[in-house]
């Protein structure tokens, strides 16, 4: 393991409770590792990719309007899934939908994205092609260990992993890639407008379910994840002065502690044993 920056200030390497984690500063050499390259199921953090397959696409236009389909609300029902309870009808622009899928981890939202951005001329063909630009881009990015077989973190045959080392190099290329992810990964809350089918102004409310934000002293986002075959799982960034460090921590029964660790043991600070977190509201969606 290589010490941090500022090994002077910092105590021993971390004990952390997650099965996997990493960590690495701002120009992607390794901090600390367990279970580096050990694959597992990452839930909605997958949504990363999602995100970086999309904000990656020729001519985005962040303000092109998706009408929302029923499809994408039954999917979240039928599979009990995290939802920004985007309205059928709706049209929401792809910025938007980026808020949506990014803060209240909304399935619905990462489905839209999917549907809009794959080609072909059928939903279904449509998000397998976008699964597919999801695997590609994993390659591009060094990503050897993992494969995607859904736009959400919701796999139906398991084949949806990565390791901690990889969600990290995925990680600071979808940081370092767009203002616009930043800007969106680092709101604890985001009020958003949508044009309704009946042409009214439709108002969201989201809050960002990475309750590391306004916790942690310097945190500015990334993204949580939680299944059945996950566990909880939180890829974490935090800058403080110059210094920024990126981490991912996987099966973690308390991956908030966990990130605080991994982030003191990078900025040489002990902040982890005092740190409240911040609460969501009791309507807000959890991950």
């Amino acid at each position: 393991m290589a010490a941090p920056a500022n090994a002077a200030e910092a105590a021993a390497a971390p004990s952390v409770s997650a099965k996997g984690a990493f960590l690495v500063d701002g120009s992607g050499a390794k901090v600390f590792g367990k279970g580096s390259d050990t694959k597992r199921q990452i839930a909605s953090t997958t949504k990363i990719m999602t995100a970086r397959v999309v904000l990656s696409q020729p001519n985005l236009n962040l303000d092109k309007k998706v009408t929302i389909k029923q499809a994408y609300r039954d999917y979240v029902v039928n599979k009990g899934a995290s939802t920004a309870d985007l309205k059928t009808g709706d049209k929401v622009a792809v910025g938007t939908l980026l808020y949506a899928m990014m803060l209240p981890s909304g399935c619905d939202a990462a489905y839209a994205l999917a549907d809009t951005y794959g080609s072909g001329s059928t939903t279904s063909a449509r998000v397998k092609s976008f699964i597919k630009k999801m695997n590609a881009k994993a390659d591009f990015l060094g990503m050897t260990n993992t494969k995607f077989d859904s736009f959400d973190g919701i796999s139906a045959t398991g084949n949806n992993y990565s390791t901690p080392r990889d969600m990290a190099k995925l990680a600071k290329s979808a940081y370092n890639y767009s203002g616009k992810f930043r800007e969106i990964i680092s709101k604890t809350k985001a009020v958003r407008y949508a044009t309704a089918s009946n042409g009214n102004r439709r108002t969201y409310t989201w809050y960002n379910t990475n309750q590391l934000l306004g916790s942690y002293s310097g945190a500015n986002g990334m993204k949580t994840g939680t299944t059945t075959p996950s566990g909880p799982c939180l890829v974490f960034t935090a800058k403080r002065g110059s210094k920024t460090y990126i981490g991912v921590v996987l099966n973690a029964s308390d991956r908030y502690k966990d990130a605080a660790k991994l982030l003191d043991y990078g900025f040489g600070s002990r902040t982890a044993s005092t740190m409240k977190l911040r609460q969501l509201p009791e309507n807000a969606q959890r991950d």
